[in-house]
């Protein structure tokens, strides 16, 4: 299969192109030249299939046979290899927690495939790969902890100094080896404007390697579509059809590969745009005006996004037909106190703990959602990775997942940087320098 620029469709790339370079070199965003409808077969095989399975099946259209099948079965199995289950919280609402990954955060399926895709593509080459990545939090701990260790490829983390939780911070601040912290004196869309714009310095690009990890990434988004199917199956095993499904939203990129599923052929019914006050998309569905803002910090970090990169995908799914987007997606802004509020509520009712991201995708259910309906809210993150907040609503300790101690106890070691795109850039290099001596 072929890929095309957002920017500009008669720009064409393979896979391995697209992948590689992450942006098309008008810097627009790779999109499939098709999407294929998934055969009947696949449907009636789908409740019994792991998520392996599931992922090679939806996935190979894409990737095979750039990879070969045998190949690409290997690594849906490793990058798939963990528990995704489907939880009752409330009579009509289940959480699909995603959470059980390495890092404990959804990000952990898209970065582990996107790491072994990228080892497959590397292999042979005689220059290093230098992936960047900004992250709001989850990002650059699941894109860490993927690459780590890869061979020819190092790894920058861009995060906004402050702005995200210790313990998210640890995950990838205390890895060494191929990963390198970068602590932006700045937001998050300070983090991701760098980023960008190291992908449009063409003379940086003469000189380095350079690739995205980001959602922006076509092998980064797409493998995220697997857990929407694996949650229809577990919701057809209980007996329901009509699902209307909640997306925590900060990038898009995680809605972006929900609807290329329903393009695919996955039967749901309603897709929930559901941020916090960073509401830029939900006003877009409002008024059919995209006005990127500034970015204001929240509880829910993740989703703190002011100019979320892959909407324009999502315009290109629907032709930027504003209601074709309506008729698929739902928008839903959660206030900063209904945070706090539905974490509290939902603990007290249900016992079922909520970190800030997920009372998101539940508030959004709990309110939209017709007395016979179904809904499934994406739980991105587990709830320990914001004890700060969790802990002090619900006053009840959260306890830790093992793996979590143990990046707690490892030791900081970042690079610093102003918010000044040359003061990035000079870093970088340095750090490029160092790594090749």
């Amino acid at each position: 299969m072929q890929f095309y620029s957002t920017n500009n469709a008669s720009h064409i790339s393979d896979l391995k192109s697209a992948v590689l370079n992450g942006l098309a070199p008008d810097k627009g965003l790779y999109m499939p030249e098709e999407i294929p409808v998934l055969p009947e077969s696949f449907w009636k095989e789908l409740p019994n299939m792991d998520l392996g399975e599931i992922g090679f099946h939806v996935l190979s259209p894409y990737f095979c046979p750039t990879i070969s099948e045998a190949d690409f079965k290997v690594l849906t199995k490793e990058a798939f290899n963990f528990p995704i289950p489907l939880k009752q919280v409330s009579e009509q609402i289940y959480a699909l927690e995603l959470f059980h990954g390495p890092t404990l955060a959804f990000k952990d399926i898209g970065a582990r495939f996107l790491a072994r895709v990228m080892a497959q593509f590397t292999k042979g080459l005689d220059k290093t790969i230098n992936v960047l990545v900004a992250t709001s939090g989850d990002t650059g701990s699941a894109v860490a902890n993927g690459f780590l260790g890869v061979d020819g490829v190092d790894v920058y983390v861009l995060y906004p100094k402050g702005l995200v939780s210790e313990v998210q911070e640890k995950q990838f601040v205390t890895l060494g080896q191929n990963v390198t912290a970068i602590e932006v004196d700045g937001t998050f869309d300070d983090c991701q404007r760098m980023v960008k714009a190291a992908f449009m310095d063409q003379q940086l690009n003469e000189e380095l390697v350079l690739t995205s990890a980001n959602s922006i990434n076509l092998a980064r988004f797409l493998p995220q579509m697997v857990y929407y199917y694996y949650a229809y199956a577990q919701a057809i095993k209980l007996g329901k059809k009509d699902i209307t499904v909640s997306v925590p939203s900060g990038n898009f990129g995680n809605l972006t590969a929900g609807l290329i599923a329903h393009k695919m052929g996955l039967p749901v019914k309603q897709f929930v745009a559901a941020t916090n006050i960073n509401d830029i998309v939900p006003k877009y569905l409002e008024t059919g005006i995209y006005k990127p803002s500034a970015s204001i910090a929240t509880s829910a970090n993740a989703m703190d996004v002011g100019d979320p990169s892959n909407f324009v995908r999502i315009q290109e799914l629907y032709d930027n037909e504003l209601q074709g987007i309506k008729s698929d997606i739902n928008g839903y802004v959660c206030q900063n106190e209904e945070i706090s509020q539905t974490i509290d509520l939902v603990y007290s009712q249900f016992k079922y703990i909520l970190d800030p991201h997920g009372a998101i995708g539940y508030r959004s259910l709990n309110d939209l959602l017709d007395n016979d309906d179904f809904g499934i809210f994406l739980a991105t993150a587990h709830p320990a990775k914001f004890p700060e907040t969790v802990e002090k609503i619900i006053k009840t300790k959260v306890e830790q997942p093992e793996r979590l101690k143990k990046f707690m106890l490892g030791k900081k070691d970042v690079k610093t940087s102003s918010r000044d795109y040359e003061d990035f850039k000079t870093l970088l290099k340095k750090q490029c320098e160092i790594r090749l001596a």
